[in-house]
């Protein structure tokens, strides 16, 4: 009983003090006159964000809207990035090979040791502004665009019958991943050549190209065009969403590699000796028994890094990256409420922040030894 009175007391005295707090600010802004509702949302933004179709008569919640869409967009290919570019920094770490070895070891000990704004800052002005101009354009002509302003590549453009075509993907990948496990199975039962990999591509590839072929291509390639300056077609990044996620990407993957040469370390050597014992190569050991077990320990620090990732999209305001933060910093200074505005952002972060976590949680759960 007392245990349930004194938390009780907690939670009462904790909702008083968030009372108090608001009302508090409520008080004081009512003093000095201004407005403490919402309705700031629905006024005209009155500037400009660049690489997006956003204009300066859009309302300022498009315009957050339009901030929040850019940190998630980083956020999306940051995480996919670390985690593949971690994963092999922190396998290249335990390499045999020195050179490799004392290269990884490196990257890490240098990039994890220097704050993630400076790299960020450093990608931005040390690589991708000294990049030519667009009249001078270093890429590959009608392939690929690079400049100190845009870099553009190759995309593909959705045509009549693409859904189609989607869902022969589908049927393909389905196809592909069964006749690969049957390969499996028959070469474990009789001994036969494997070849899973070889026949789950090929068959993926001929379905493919057979439902492409006959729904009478239904996607096309679209290749950048410049035109003296003007660049036409293809999909384009730009230079300040190239430096904060090259910056994000290697400063979190410094962190991650760790986590992951941690993980593996941790795995009993005789899971590895048994691998051996079974004549499995040094590929299939660390696929099929290292790396699986590795990865139970590695999730939830890994994922610590990821919501990390995706909070440091904020530093992208140093280049002028259009995310979130970016985006309210400009919104005050034209007209709108300060505390309102910090609300609405505070709030938008704490959205990505728990949904990214209870992704995490879900595959934490599904990945976590149970003992039975």
């Amino acid at each position: 009983m007392l245990r349930i009175v004194v938390q009780v007391a907690a939670v009462a005295g904790s909702l008083g003090a968030v009372a108090w707090l608001v009302d508090n600010a409520r008080v004081n802004l009512a003093d000095a006159g201004l407005d403490t509702d919402f309705d700031f949302l629905d006024d005209p933004a009155d500037f400009q964000i660049a690489f997006s179709g956003f204009r300066p008569g859009d309302t300022v919640r498009a315009a957050l809207l339009t901030g929040f869409k850019n940190t998630l967009i980083v956020a999306a290919v940051g995480i996919v990035l670390t985690l593949v570019l971690g994963t092999i920094v922190g396998i290249a770490r335990l390499s045999g090979n020195w050179l490799v070895r004392t290269a990884a070891g490196a990257y890490v000990e240098t990039l994890r040791n220097i704050p993630p704004l400076l790299v960020i800052v450093f990608a931005n002005a040390a690589v991708l502004l000294p990049l030519p101009t667009l009249r001078q354009d270093a890429g590959l002509e009608g392939w690929l665009v690079v400049s100190n302003l845009v870099i553009v590549a190759p995309s593909f453009v959705a045509g009549p019958g693409t859904a189609a075509w989607l869902a022969v993907l589908a049927g393909a990948l389905v196809l592909a991943g069964s006749l690969g496990r049957w390969r499996t199975r028959r070469a474990a039962a009789t001994g036969a050549p494997r070849l899973a990999v070889v026949v789950a591509l090929g068959t993926f590839v001929v379905v493919a190209a057979a439902g492409y072929v006959a729904l009478g291509a239904p996607v096309t390639l679209s290749r950048p065009s410049n035109d003296g300056g003007a660049v036409s077609g293809g999909i384009a990044m730009g230079i300040p969403f190239a430096a904060v996620l090259i910056g994000l990407t290697l400063y979190t993957a410094s962190h991650v590699a760790e986590i992951v040469r941690g993980a593996i370390q941790s795995v009993a050597r005789g899971q590895v000796e048994a691998a051996s014992a079974l004549a499995l190569s040094p590929g299939q050991r660390l696929r099929f028994v290292v790396l699986p077990q590795a990865f139970r320990v590695a999730i939830p620090p890994v994922l610590n890094q990821f919501l990390n990732l995706t909070k440091n999209s904020s530093l992208g305001i140093a280049v002028g990256y259009a995310e979130l933060a970016a985006v309210t910093s400009v919104a005050i200074p034209n007209g709108s409420p300060a505390p309102q505005a910090f609300v609405v952002l505070m709030g938008l972060y704490l959205v990505v922040s728990l949904s990214v976590s209870g992704l995490a949680n879900v595959a934490n759960r599904r990945l976590q030894l149970v003992e039975r």
